[in-house]
């Protein structure tokens, strides 16, 4: 693997009030050991991976966002063992996902102490709920567990992701009772899934000082430029089947998709640096786009160090006023 230099310029954004100040681009670890969507052991291997893992390490990006569910538990153990060669580098963020035979406050222990188990630390940047989903557990004990995991010292900031507006601020008021801020909110985002701007969400986020992690940021891979009628690239996995990716969906696209090619000639970047910087851009938005391999690392690690003009984003802004 080709080593990676450092971003100059780079921009970091603070989690919440007061959480982590990371760069402005953390690396989602969905595919990590997951072979049922993304095809993981035959698209790409664990040595992929790892040279992905060092890449972005090299660019500067210190934020990896995994979860327990990730492979059933794969991607925190791939981050776990490659962390032992890199210590005190990386910067972990990690979700709880309320199942319903949680149903205490030590299941949430429970669960936080098996993931920090198999990535090999003493502690997480980022503890976040993967659904907001309440079975017998409640919102208000499932916030008071985690509060007192930040009292504890095993979480450093509490997140939440995929919720509405609504529990987004319940769960933000729940912590505020024991002083301490929601830090995040992880939902889709992306040119083609702008859905936050008008559910209320960004600007309840925005109300709250609550940072939003934009997973699919590249509408998983449908932003690349990759993938058009012409060249009839289907993607692996999952996705082979998605409708997304169908012809009549990538010839809908080509207009955004020619106009982010063009803009990524203008600033010698690719198409899906453009559509990253166009996130980044929005403010209060942290892209967590995936890295397979070193390579793909290294691309979106180019989305930082520069910027697009008010013109190019507003034309972009234009072009996916549907997906709004």
């Amino acid at each position: 693997m080709s080593p990676t230099s450092p971003i100059t310029d780079l921009q970091t954004l603070t989690l919440g009030p007061d959480g982590p100040t990371v760069p402005a681009l953390g690396v989602g670890t969905w595919a990590w050991g997951d072979s049922l969507f993304w095809d993981y052991g035959k698209a790409y291997s664990d040595s992929d991976l790892h040279a992905a893992f060092e890449a972005w390490l090299d660019a500067g990006l210190t934020l990896f966002d995994t979860a327990e569910i990730y492979g059933f538990g794969q991607s925190e153990r791939l981050l776990g063992r490659f962390m032992q060669q890199r210590p005190q580098q990386a910067l972990i963020a990690t979700k709880y996902f309320p199942l319903p035979w949680r149903f205490s406050q030590q299941s949430v222990v429970d669960a936080l102490a098996a993931s920090l188990d198999r990535l090999q630390v003493p502690s997480v940047a980022l503890y976040q709920v993967h659904q907001p989903l309440s079975f017998l557990l409640s919102q208000k004990n499932l916030m008071q567990a985690l509060a007192a995991e930040v009292k504890q010292g095993r979480i450093g900031a509490i997140g939440v992701s995929n919720y509405p507006a609504s529990q987004m601020r319940e769960a933000h008021g729940y912590l505020a009772e024991y002083g301490i801020p929601l830090a995040v909110n992880q939902v889709p985002y992306s040119l083609l899934n702008r859905k936050i701007e008008t559910s209320g969400v960004m600007e309840t986020a925005r109300e709250l000082g609550v940072t939003i992690l934009a997973y699919s940021p590249l509408a998983q891979g449908l932003l690349t430029g990759k993938y058009t009628p012409e060249t009839d690239l289907k993607p692996t996995g999952a996705r082979r089947i998605s409708p997304s990716f169908s012809q009549g969906n990538l010839t809908k696209l080509k207009p955004l998709i020619q106009a982010l090619k063009e803009i990524g000639e203008k600033h010698e970047r690719t198409s899906a640096q453009v559509a990253l910087n166009w996130l980044v851009a929005q403010g209060n938005v942290l892209p967590i786009p995936g890295a397979k391999n070193a390579r793909q690392a290294a691309q979106n690690a180019g989305a930082l160090g520069w910027q697009l003009t008010v013109d190019e984003r507003d034309q972009l802004s234009q072009l996916t006023q549907d997906y709004r």
